[in-house]
């Protein structure tokens, strides 16, 4: 396999991760009972942390769609390249770092991490294009 399809699987993990700490979160808030229920029934509203984890997750999945596509397409057309292999690397790393960014409530530092996650994103684009 690829770096880029490696740091693809890596950011799909991540994803996952993503899932189960909101969840988990949500959980501890609502109980286990609630979780496993039919949820007709209004839940408080999520609290702050887990409320931005919520938002965190909903911000990866806004990007990771591009980023898949951008990665598969330059693996399928052959222009995997030192740009491709360092935009799919920044944009991980900055996805990485931007969950205990957001959780802990850092705005400006939060969207400088996540303005370097769509320069990975662009410098994938810029070599698949070129």
């Amino acid at each position: 396999m690829t770096t880029t399809l490696t740091i693809l699987a890596w950011t799909l993990v991540l994803a996952i991760v993503q899932i189960a700490l909101a969840s988990a979160m949500r959980t501890r808030e609502t109980g286990i009972g609630h979780n496993m229920g039919a949820r007709d029934d209004a839940a408080p509203p999520p609290g702050k942390i887990t409320a931005r984890l919520q938002r965190a997750q909903a911000n990866l999945f806004e990007t990771l769609p591009l980023f898949a596509a951008a990665v598969l397409i330059a693996h399928v057309a052959g222009r995997e390249s030192e740009a491709t292999v360092n935009g799919a690397m920044l944009y991980l790393g900055a996805r990485v770092v931007y969950v205990p960014v957001y959780a802990a409530g850092i705005p400006i530092l939060r969207t400088l991490v996540w303005t370097v996650s769509i320069v990975g994103l662009v410098m994938i684009f810029k070599a698949i294009l070129a």
